[in-house]
């Protein structure tokens, strides 16, 4: 596991390589798997987005309601994966 690359260690993708990843990621993936993580990644997330995509994202974040943790933790499986 300490070898493993995990959703957390996204904050340590510098930003060029964090847009990569991010255009290659599924946007609802995405949404899903930020519901859950903590606030310093979503920043790390949203200063590497466009103003209009982090406005979507939150959008769909308060729209898309409660959701279960092994939803959130399959997105940032798939996430991760990418």
């Amino acid at each position: 596991r300490g070898l493993m690359f995990t959703f957390d260690d996204l904050l340590s993708l510098d930003g060029k390589s964090l847009q990569s990843l991010l255009k290659e990621v599924n946007r609802d993936s995405l949404v899903l798997s930020l519901k859950a993580a903590d606030e310093d990644l979503k920043q790390h997330i949203f200063k590497n987005l466009s103003a209009r995509a982090v406005e979507m994202i939150v959008d769909d974040m308060q729209n898309r309601g409660p959701v279960r943790l092994s939803d959130v933790e399959k997105a940032q499986a798939d996430v991760v994966r990418v």
